[in-house]
């Protein structure tokens, strides 16, 4: 069928697995629009520079710990992430000011599917946040409509719905430009984001 990198290829369709089985109304719908795009067309598979900022060692090694004390599908998910998150590019997000220490030095971005991901393409986004505990992502917004999958415990708010904690393999839905937020409570964040792009 396609040349997709075979880990990439499973972690997609674990993902996939983990969020249309939990998914309904807008969540469902937006979700399918992403995994509808990534089966019937591949992007191009793309070797970057391997980026790893010093966040990524703690948080991602406290969240497998955390996540390997799930009930599946989660393991198998955050394996699969596991074998892919040596080539990505972990970034801050942009703006980020050094002067907010907690958050600069607290957080990072990777992205899996898109631009500069291991899989470019323009129609799909599909990437990763990890947070230090305590952490707050600050309040921003975008154009696309986003489903989070929460690996690890944490919290979500945006301008329609007050701070949501929906738990480890739980999803949470922010439609086209809203305002949203996210936040660690006392353990590392990992979590999972999918935006289809128009």
């Amino acid at each position: 069928m396609m040349d997709r990198d075979l880990n990439l290829q499973l972690f997609i369709d674990l993902a996939e697995r983990a969020v249309m089985s939990a998914a309904e109304g807008r969540t469902a719908a937006a979700a399918a629009r992403v995994f509808d795009r990534l089966r019937s067309a591949e992007g191009e598979g793309v070797r970057h520079e391997a980026v790893r900022l010093p966040v990524c060692q703690h948080v991602l090694d406290g969240a497998y710990a955390a996540i390997a004390a799930e009930a599946s599908p989660l393991p198998e998910i955050a394996s699969a992430f596991a074998a892919l998150e040596g080539g990505l590019v972990w970034s801050r997000r942009k703006g980020a000011d050094p002067a907010n220490e907690a958050f600069y030095e607290g957080h990072a971005n990777a992205m899996l599917i898109g631009p500069g991901g291991i899989e470019q393409r323009n129609d799909v986004q599909v990437g990763a946040t990890v947070m230090r505990p305590g952490v707050t992502y600050p309040d921003h917004n975008h154009p696309p409509e986003e489903v989070y999958l929460a690996l690890t415990d944490g919290e979500w708010w945006n301008a329609e719905m007050p701070w949501t904690r929906p738990g480890p393999g739980g999803l949470i839905y922010n439609p086209p430009g809203i305002l949203h937020s996210m936040r660690a409570g006392h353990t590392p964040f990992l979590a999972l984001w999918f935006l289809p792009v128009d």
